[in-house]
């Protein structure tokens, strides 16, 4: 709560900038009014502290979407990096019910920086105990696309996904986003990721699972030494082997920040023959039919059927109304 009204008292100093987002309604209506729509996702579970029934007030406030376990070993199982050192835990009984609190309020199930048992053992208990509903990975490099560089690591980058995970998170009907960070791109590192690398993972995750479970992602910091001086005070938090340092060392000193290289990226997948249809579900289709089931209840069907109408309203509003 305290971190929740820091981040809205700064918001309501510019109030014409930022709206936070209830719906997928409040998302067009961002577009609209040339506003910043806020989705809000907690990393852990620890959010809850404990009591589960807190799930229904950070809907209403505003989370949206949540992962288990980062990194480390949680409550609810393991994030990634303790499961590269194997100490993967798997879906503990509580992380069972923290499950049943997101699905009854309409939380979406990330499972982004999730070790792959906790992940497996989640979708397991998805597909079993909710069928149809949707789970997601936000923000993950495909492991499938860096495994045979030639400067890779024997393990490869804690932080990817493998491509059966993938695979299932697409079968469940979510959608998969890669993340253009770069130094979670195990053997390549360069000093700015280029549009044609970020148009590869995306390219990859659509040949892989499909153009209808495909987003895009970043996770944009502008500036990479608050991590890196956290990271080097906190070595055993960071416990990677020194896997993240010396990608930084060897020239990883950002990421892919959509406003600088989206429209190079955009000219890329032209080029690579992919239609404007195509990149219209990539850009925020796929995830706003993912959303509109999960927040709303909608079928998939259903909202891919009013989908084109709610366009056309939005396009004829923009060319009445658009302020930006």
């Amino acid at each position: 709560m305290e971190q929740h009204y820091h981040f809205r008292a700064a918001m309501a100093q510019q109030p014409e900038n930022y709206l936070i987002v209830n719906e997928t309604r409040d998302i067009e209506a961002a577009h609209l009014q040339g506003k910043t729509a806020v989705i809000w996702n907690s990393q852990t579970a620890t959010i809850l502290n404990g009591d589960l029934k807190k799930m229904a007030a950070l809907k209403d406030i505003g989370v949206k979407s949540m992962i288990l376990a980062d990194n480390d070993i949680f409550r609810t199982g393991s994030g990634q990096l303790a499961a590269q050192n194997g100490r993967d835990i798997g879906l503990t009984p509580w992380g069972k019910k923290v499950i049943d609190e997101m699905v009854r309020f309409g939380i979406l199930l990330d499972l982004s920086h999730t070790g792959s048992k906790t992940a497996n053992d989640a979708m397991d208990y998805m597909d079993a105990t909710y069928p149809g509903v949707p789970y997601v990975y936000t923000h993950s490099v495909p492991a499938g696309l860096y495994k045979n560089e030639p400067n890779a690591t024997p393990q490869g980058c804690y932080r990817t996904i493998p491509d059966d995970e993938a695979l299932r998170a697409a079968k469940s009907g979510g959608y998969i986003s890669p993340t253009f960070t770069e130094w979670m791109m195990d053997g390549i590192w360069p000093d700015n990721i280029s549009p044609a690398q970020a148009a590869d993972m995306i390219d990859y995750y659509v040949k892989l699972v499909g153009v209808d479970h495909v987003g895009i992602a970043t996770d944009d910091m502008f500036s990479t030494q608050l991590v890196v001086d956290f990271a080097t005070a906190n070595a055993d938090m960071y416990n990677d082997g020194g896997y993240m340092i010396d990608a930084f060392n060897k020239g990883a000193t950002g990421n892919g920040e959509l406003a600088k290289i989206l429209a190079a990226i955009t000219d890329d997948l032209w080029a690579r023959g992919y239609s404007n249809e195509d990149l219209a579900k990539i850009y925020g289709g796929n995830k706003m039919r993912v959303f509109a089931q999960v927040w709303e209840g909608k079928p998939p069907e259903q909202f891919l059927q009013e989908y084109p109408e709610r366009l056309r309203l939005r396009q004829e509003l923009e060319g009445k109304f658009f302020n930006r």
